[in-house]
């Protein structure tokens, strides 16, 4: 998309820059004068987001580290010394924790922004499984991160979640102990989580360069889903987009500074601020709101699977349970090929856009349920929004590209402005034309 370069350096310095290291014509190239479609709305904006919280939650988490303490004795204290004692810790500990949810928000409005407009589809598969492995490595770094802190969730988050993997056959404990360090959740394990808490970011960070380079490759999609055809159909990515982009930032960052400020606990859980004890197990252990999902696909599980006709376990609850909870986000990595409608905007599905929304809500369900206890009527509820979130990727999405008959799309990105532009005028005339005459 983004044609031969205009870049042309005026000062001689930057002449001879240009000759051996390019690095003023490559960012030129890519945040200047790179095309950018001209129809692009406001959900376009969270990438850059993105981009400013990831930068945001290295810095604080580097300058945190050089205050924390990885030892199971003392690391609740070195916590709780950085909010009191230190100069802004508490504010920059509460900037990094409400940054991790809000860091989540984004990439949940992101995701779901990809899946509705079509953003998987060719040529921009490995664009999308990027990003998928971007959120994988996310969800880990985050989930170490929690367990830092060592108060009571972190701790005992740390015990569930770690007993997952030693429910795969052969190798699941062996793959738990080196993960521990040991037989249960100790000093060891906190060492471990935090190497790879402060190491995964960057790995985040060199894979976000890889997913822009790639979106740089292939271009990116628009709310029409209509590729570009014409110089008419873009716009330079400075100023349009970066204005727009920067609107939408400080938009973003008011709202997080709200929580950082106001309500910093808000979205965490009472318990942490009490030291982990071994001996005490809290009444219900509950992740970070942004696993709620798939914590309760995984807890919907609670049936062994067997051999028709016999009572031979094929798969029992508990790696039934793990099964289903890393088989929702490897889904997620498919989804370029189970979708096989032609049309790419959900603009144009009417069938589908109704499906959408309904994932949409049943996601948010499913986070919900997460929080509840499994018992009682949150166990079926649990099971069949498990059920309907599988059911959309693996029926609903194959089924509807072959029946489904789209609407009429737009000739070209240009067109869609014009005739959105000509509705919105004519609107306005028809709006003028009925007020009353109320003078005289």
């Amino acid at each position: 998309m983004s044609g031969h370069s205009t870049y042309n350096p005026t000062s001689g310095f930057g002449k001879f820059m240009d000759k051996r290291l390019p690095l003023a014509r490559l960012v030129h190239d890519s945040f200047v004068s790179y095309p950018v479609p001209r129809n692009l709305n406001a959900f376009y904006t969270f990438g850059a987001i993105l981009m400013i919280m990831l930068v945001s939650q290295i810095i604080t988490g580097v300058v945190i580290a050089m205050h924390y303490t990885a030892d199971a004795g003392i690391a609740f204290e070195s916590v709780q010394l950085l909010r009191r004692d230190v100069s802004y810790g508490g504010l920059l500990q509460n900037w990094h924790a409400v940054g991790a949810s809000m860091f989540f928000v984004a990439v949940y409005v992101h995701i779901f922004r990809g899946l509705y407009y079509g953003s998987y589809k060719e040529p921009r598969e490995v664009l999308w499984i990027l990003g998928v492995i971007i959120y994988l490595l996310m969800m880990a770094t985050a989930f170490m991160g929690y367990v830092l802190p060592w108060g009571q969730m972190s701790y005992w988050g740390a015990q569930v979640i770690t007993s997952f993997f030693s429910a795969i056959p052969l190798v699941g404990e062996t793959i738990r102990e080196y993960l521990l360090g040991g037989y249960s959740v100790g000093n060891a394990t906190l060492n471990r989580f935090f190497s790879l808490h402060y190491l995964l970011p960057f790995m985040i960070a060199g894979i976000v360069i890889l997913h822009v380079w790639t979106l740089h490759v292939t271009g990116q999609t628009n709310p029409t889903g209509v590729e570009v055809k014409s110089k008419q159909d873009v716009l330079p990515f400075t100023p349009y987009a970066t204005i727009k982009d920067a609107f939408f930032v400080v938009l973003f960052m008011m709202v997080m500074c709200y929580f950082v400020f106001f309500l910093p606990d808000y979205l965490g859980h009472a318990d942490n601020y009490i030291p982990a004890d071994p001996l005490k197990t809290p009444a219900h252990i509950v992740p970070e709101w942004y696993f709620l999902p798939f914590y309760a696909i995984l807890r919907a599980i609670d049936f062994n699977i067997v051999v028709p006709f016999t009572e031979i376990v094929l798969i029992d609850s508990k790696l039934g349970g793990v099964l289903a909870m890393f088989g929702a986000i490897v889904v997620l990595f498919f989804v370029p090929w189970l979708d096989t409608s032609d049309v790419r905007s959900t603009n144009y599905r009417p069938m589908y856009k109704i499906f959408f929304w309904l994932f949409v809500i049943n996601s948010i369900f499913l986070g919900y349920l997460g929080s509840r206890p499994a018992e009682g009527i949150w166990i079926p509820l649990m099971k069949a929004s498990t059920f309907w979130y599988f059911f959309h990727f693996l029926v609903i999405m194959p089924a509807l590209g072959f029946f489904e008959k789209p609407l009429a799309r737009p000739a070209s990105i240009t067109d869609a402005v014009l005739a959105k532009a000509s509705n919105s005028g004519a609107s306005q005339i028809e709006g003028t034309a009925a007020e009353p005459n109320t003078k005289g």
